[in-house]
């Protein structure tokens, strides 16, 4: 089934949605241990509206795989990434054929990054230059089969930046023209880049119905897990990072489970606030750990906690087993979620 009519029918019955993403491993034990954690995430816990799996030409064999087993083993809707990089148009066909073989159904259609160490992309010999090209090709090959989703960025598109680290108006405009040609073109929904500035996502989706796009957009939620991991990812994202959680970071981030209990309540806060804007679905990048996800989940109601595992659900962001920094705590009514909101 279609994502996008998955979440269609649940808006029509005003419904909260969520969604995990996994990156695929490298070894065949990382694989192994990944399907057990989706096993206790999706079966155990609850089932999500999808998941998806990331892509890389060096792991690409193993994506398929795991898309194919996610789908047809665990049993949720499995939406694979797909990129231009290093593919030239016959492995994406195959890539394509593929997935269709194993009756999946959705796919993430990305330009993919530059090579490690350059700045520009540069299309291979036969490939696509940019995600829209994918699109483009998708629609025209496969018709509607495939229900595609595009990447936003509420901050603008990393490329995009001046030497200061942010995009002038002209070109945060010039960005968002280009997503809604992507979704003219044939994508069926936007799952944003990660963020920590919540205002900053209600911006992007207000300018986004401004200029006429009007399908779902999906915040992509990044729960705090660990200080190195933090810095890594908002590096590689090029994301701006408020002030007010740097600060609180910083007093704490030698001290493990600090970091992730403030991880949970951050995300619980950034997600209650979507929630309440009328945005009715979160997609969390779990870097293929299980607990911050599902605690975030469990604060907002759309989880029971009897259906955590208990691992999990003996850490909480109200009884951590460290203090955490009055300058990194957010009061309990952040936490508290009106169970009408959900229903």
């Amino acid at each position: 089934m279609k994502v996008i009519d998955k979440i269609k029918a649940a808006e029509a019955e005003n419904k909260s949605l969520f969604s995990f993403e996994y990156f695929a491993p490298k070894t065949e034990n990382g694989v192994e241990n990944l399907l057990e954690t989706m096993e206790r995430m999706v079966v155990q816990v609850h089932a999500p509206c999808f998941c998806d799996i990331t892509w890389s030409t060096p792991t690409a064999n193993v994506t398929m795989e795991i898309a194919n087993r996610m789908q047809n083993s665990v049993c949720v809707e499995a939406m694979m990434h797909i990129t231009c990089a290093n593919m030239p148009v016959e492995k994406i066909d195959i890539a394509l054929d593929t997935i269709k073989s194993n009756g999946l159904q959705n796919v993430l259609a990305l330009r993919g990054d530059p090579p490690p160490g350059e700045d520009q992309f540069v299309p291979v010999e036969g490939g696509f230059s940019c995600a829209l090209d994918l699109v483009k090709h998708m629609r025209s090959k496969y018709g509607d089969y495939f229900g595609i989703a595009v990447s936003g960025y509420p901050e603008a598109h990393p490329s995009v930046f001046g030497p200061d680290g942010v995009a002038s108006p002209e070109a945060y405009a010039s960005d968002l023209a280009y997503l809604k040609r992507k979704v003219d073109a044939g994508a069926d929904l936007i799952v944003t880049q990660l963020f920590f500035d919540t205002d900053i996502f209600l911006k992007f989706v207000k300018d986004c119905r401004q200029i006429g796009i009007t399908c779902p957009i999906v915040p992509g939620i990044y729960p705090i897990i660990d200080y190195k991991g933090f810095l890594r990812m908002t590096g590689l994202c090029k994301t701006k990072i408020p002030e007010e959680i740097s600060d609180a970071l910083e007093r704490i981030k030698d001290n493990e489970d600090a970091v992730r209990a403030y991880g949970i309540r951050l995300g619980t806060k950034m997600c209650k606030k979507i929630l309440g804007s009328g945005v009715k679905h979160l997609h969390l990048y779990t870097l293929n750990k299980e607990e911050s996800s599902l605690r975030i989940l469990m604060n907002l109601g759309l989880i029971e906690e009897s259906t955590i595992p208990t691992p999990i659900s003996q850490l909480t962001p109200q009884d951590a087993p460290v203090s955490i920094p009055t300058s990194a705590r957010m009061d309990s009514e952040d936490v508290e979620v009106q169970k009408t909101l959900y229903l």
